[in-house]
């Protein structure tokens, strides 16, 4: 039996500089799994069109996503944003992955999520896209900056990890406040759905909360926090940070960016 029932990761953002594709391909190796969902963003067009990093390592990544697929693992791939071309092909197969606009996951102990990549309830994303293209810029600008102070920081023996994007987060008001704007908006979507949660990705704060009697999940990203959801084979979901300990069972964490000093 697969050690998990279902793995759910989005944000990885192949192509770029910045994806942690070797750290991902050694989660995806310990977590063999029934099904996975890839919430949007896996590969990252927006920023491919300005310059592409494609590794060996990113290569791997995608061939074994598709032998997964190719030995019986079903793989559907929910696409964001940044693989928005990719929409085209709702509905389609390939290699075995299903591409879908959104789905409806029942976990083993009955409950039921909807599952989208989030950008949908990003207004900036919806009506201001060169704005989000500018923040994109700007956010993979501080994960470039992050990598060198991460290296600089195990030079001098300073042991555990700091985000500077996450801290950057926390200190920009106006980012919070638009972090919580987009939690509710997708609870609110799968409240009005009779859902009894969401698991989404977009905005790279990974969490596992309960929000006004439903559950809350983001599968944080793949190039900063390096986190994913599992669903354990009891339908209990996890967070998980990768290269870390496991963050919390069940439906009582926050954000592991939240926590940072």
């Amino acid at each position: 039996m697969p050690s998990v029932r279902s793995v759910f990761i989005s944000d990885v953002h192949l192509g770029t500089r910045a994806s942690q594709a070797e750290r991902l391909l050694d989660f995806l190796r310990e977590h063999p799994a029934e099904r996975l969902f890839l919430i949007g963003d896996i590969i990252d067009f927006w920023s491919m069109s300005r310059g592409i990093h494609w590794s060996a390592m990113q290569n791997t990544v995608v061939q074994k996503v598709l032998r997964r697929a190719r030995h019986g693992e079903e793989v559907i791939f929910i696409p964001g944003n940044h693989d928005e071309a990719l929409r085209d092909y709702i509905g389609t197969v390939f290699g075995d992955i299903r591409v879908e606009s959104e789905w409806v996951h029942r976990t083993a102990d009955g409950r039921q999520f909807l599952l989208v990549h989030g950008d949908e309830f990003d207004q900036v994303t919806r009506y201001h896209k060169w704005v989000a293209v500018l923040g994109d810029m700007a956010y993979n600008l501080l994960v470039r900056v992050n990598l060198w102070l991460s290296w600089w920081r195990r030079k001098l023996g300073v042991s555990g990890y700091w985000s500077l994007a996450g801290f950057a987060k926390r200190k920009v008001k106006r980012a919070l406040e638009f972090i919580f704007d987009f939690e509710q908006c997708v609870i609110h979507a799968a409240r009005t759905r009779g859902l009894d949660g969401v698991i989404c990705g977009h905005i790279h704060w990974a969490a596992l909360r309960e929000v006004d009697g439903l559950t809350y999940v983001n599968c944080g990203d793949w190039v900063d926090s390096c986190t994913a959801i599992v669903e354990h084979h009891d339908g209990r979901l996890e967070l998980v940070q990768w290269g870390k300990v496991a963050l919390a069972p069940a439906h009582e964490h926050e954000s592991p960016l939240l926590e940072e000093a």
